[in-house]
């Protein structure tokens, strides 16, 4: 029905148009009057079929509000019109790992780090949104202070974020009681042309800072692990911790970690007859 009416109107008001070209007198003033009709006929039914559209995006972006949030303060919500993607990653599982160097804290020292420095070892690289913010503190923190389990593991770890080098060493001389870091055990990498962190995946384009990416690579600089988090939950360290351990368990002894496993836990020789021994086992 809307479609005829709406043709029905534009030839009302092209019929109009003809007469009022053609002569004035009290037809034209008629003729004045049906293209108004028409005009109003055509703007009512388009109005109408905004209004359904726009009452489905308030929607759209109250679910999306609430989904992704607005995390830090002043941060604008995240709504399906924004630009909120993230770059092409160049960071593939069992590919090598995107080479990077840059600016590090280090010790209280301004220091040039790069990728190849850690050949030799499994590297735990994590990014995380901005200094001085809520979540990322606990992260760092957690990390630094168990660095001596990684290291044990011949693993270390590095953190990144979009900050420069001098507000990562403002937040390390921050004491913990005021949010700040304190004295850390591990580097602040600082990646302010943001390029590391678009290689990695994790840049928010919208945001101007990451997500919570964290990256296991391994002794030959190859990407074995990925994880990516949304803004408001932390990562742990027990979890990263046992990914590393089960990574380097099946480097060395050519078998398979199940669901869970932990040092010690039984694992799968991965053959077709070889894997019956475990499942008898669980069995």
């Amino acid at each position: 029905a809307a479609p005829r009416g709406r043709a029905a109107a534009r030839r009302a008001m092209e019929a109009a148009r003809r007469r009022l070209r053609a002569g004035g007198g009290a037809k034209a003033g008629g003729c004045a009057l049906l293209l108004l009709a028409a005009v109003a006929v055509l703007g009512g039914e388009a109005a109408e079929a905004e209004e359904p559209r726009s009452a489905r995006q308030r929607g759209d972006e109250q679910c999306h509000y609430y989904a992704g949030g607005q995390v830090y303060p002043g941060e604008a919500a995240r709504l399906p019109v924004s630009d909120h993607s993230l770059h092409l990653s160049q960071a593939k599982i069992s590919k090598p790992a995107p080479y990077w160097e840059g600016t590090a804290v280090i010790n209280g020292e301004f220091k040039e780090l790069k990728l190849t420095d850690y050949e030799g070892k499994y590297l735990v690289f994590f990014f995380y949104p901005l200094d001085f913010t809520f979540v990322c503190p606990t992260e760092i923190i957690a990390f630094s202070d168990r660095i001596e389990e990684f290291r044990a593991i011949n693993t270390e770890v590095v953190a990144c974020s979009v900050d420069s080098k001098f507000t990562h060493l403002a937040w390390i001389n921050t004491p913990r009681k005021q949010g700040g870091l304190g004295p850390m055990k591990i580097p602040l990498l600082s990646d302010l042309t943001h390029q590391i962190s678009k290689d990695y995946g994790v840049y928010l384009e919208d945001q101007g800072h990451t997500l919570r990416g964290l990256f296991i690579i391994d002794d030959k600089r190859i990407l074995r692990q990925i994880t990516m988090n949304d803004l408001p939950v932390g990562r742990s360290v027990d979890e990263t911790l046992r990914l590393v351990q089960a990574f380097q368990y099946t480097d060395k002894h050519g078998e398979v970690c199940p669901a869970g496993w932990k040092p010690g836990s039984e694992t799968i020789i991965p053959d077709p007859a070889g894997k019956l021994k475990y499942f008898d086992k669980l069995n």
